[in-house]
């Protein structure tokens, strides 16, 4: 039987509207879930000027309402972590081991745009009538959401809230996984972090985790430093505005580690100005990580490069749902990587015109959608 239900649409040419959508049972190969919070994150807003209308919202955990018959290790009123790198298990980059990338279903690396032609049938899905396609294939800002069951990971954690549940989906799994799927940071080491919101708040628990000696968070924001310190930083540096691709962040970097530069930094500012700043923190040899998604022209100082520096720029921390999600709930388990201290603010489906706001603003590490 079809579900109606409340869903964040938007227009694609920046606006959004709350609205009625029906939602039907799933076909062979997927998932009916009941979403229970969505994080909400800078990709979310910028979704709203994509050009296409859309189903709002790629980070969300719930409950299963009904599987396909073909899903295995799934049923109803099992908990869930949504992610939207799914993939079908067979072409070149699934069998590269790089799900993430995955040639058929990645709504980023095969579709664009955040949605996977051909692959997300959204006929399941109706507002006014009509087929709506869903944000990265799991627009999870809505009551209810129909996805394939690769997208769909099993939280076994009986003290995990959904809020905290929900910001693994995109958020936590970037960050902690820039450090240790793609950097691979080493014990002992030395790590900077430009920026630190929710991406750049996990690449330092990530940090932490890999056993990094020393952590330097960067930011122009005092109360974000302060989480900084909360979160696993060694120590903490506050960036001037006029401080031009962060040169003099840099110089105080050098000082703390010996004059060389940091073994590791990683950007997450999403600020396109700062596309090379990690490049100026390493030393010699060292790791410049390129987080938050920049997509846009940039120059870069070629010297920045000098000597041997290594420049990379994963997508969503080289996500394996199946795989990462399980080790951060573990991790979670221990006390060894924070959540639900992660989430400044929840906010009804309702208030999503502040909670964006909000987060424009840089007032949340991290605002979470609740439904009742």
């Amino acid at each position: 039987m079809a579900i109606t239900c409340k869903a964040a649409v938007t227009d694609g040419v920046g606006g959004f509207t709350i609205e009625d959508i029906v939602v039907h049972e799933p076909q062979d190969d997927e998932v009916l879930v009941e979403i229970k919070a969505a994080g909400l994150c800078h990709t979310d807003h910028d979704s709203l000027s994509w050009g296409k209308q859309l189903i709002i919202g790629h980070e969300g955990a719930g409950i299963v309402v009904k599987t396909g018959k073909a899903v295995k290790g799934l049923q109803p009123g099992d908990n869930v972590i949504l992610s939207w790198a799914m993939h079908c298990g067979h072409c070149f980059q699934c069998l590269e081991g790089n799900q993430h990338l995955c040639e058929i279903a990645s709504p980023v690396a095969a579709g664009g745009n955040g949605y996977t032609p051909g692959h997300a049938d959204p006929s399941g899905t109706l507002l006014n009538g009509k087929p709506v396609l869903r944000s990265f294939n799991i627009g999870t800002l809505a009551e209810y959401t129909l996805v394939k069951a690769s997208a769909v990971v099993k939280n076994n954690s009986e003290k995990m809230s959904f809020p905290a549940a929900s910001i693994i989906s995109c958020g936590v799994m970037t960050g902690y996984g820039s450090v240790i799927n793609a950097a691979k940071v080493k014990a002992g080491s030395s790590v900077v972090v430009l920026g630190t919101g929710g991406v750049g708040l996990n690449v330092i628990q990530g940090a932490k985790i890999a056993g990094a000696e020393k952590i330097i968070a960067i930011d122009i924001n005092v109360v974000r430093l302060a989480m900084a310190n909360k979160f696993g930083a060694t120590h903490v540096i506050l960036a001037e505005k006029g401080d031009t691709g962060l040169l003099s962040a840099a110089q105080k970097v050098k000082e703390l580690t010996n004059g060389r530069g940091a073994d590791y930094a990683f950007e997450c500012t999403a600020i396109p100005e700062l596309g090379a700043a990690p490049l100026a923190m390493v030393r010699n040899a060292g790791t410049a990580v390129q987080v938050s998604g920049i997509e846009q022209d940039i120059t870069i100082d070629m010297r920045l490069f000098e000597w041997d520096k290594i420049y990379i720029n994963p997508l969503y921390g080289k996500c394996r749902p199946q795989i990462d999600f399980p080790q951060i709930i573990a991790l979670y388990e221990d006390g060894r990587l924070l959540l639900e201290e992660m989430i400044t603010r929840t906010y009804t489906l309702n208030d999503l015109d502040k909670a964006f706001a909000d987060m424009l603003k840089g007032k949340n590490a991290k605002g979470v959608i609740v439904f009742e």
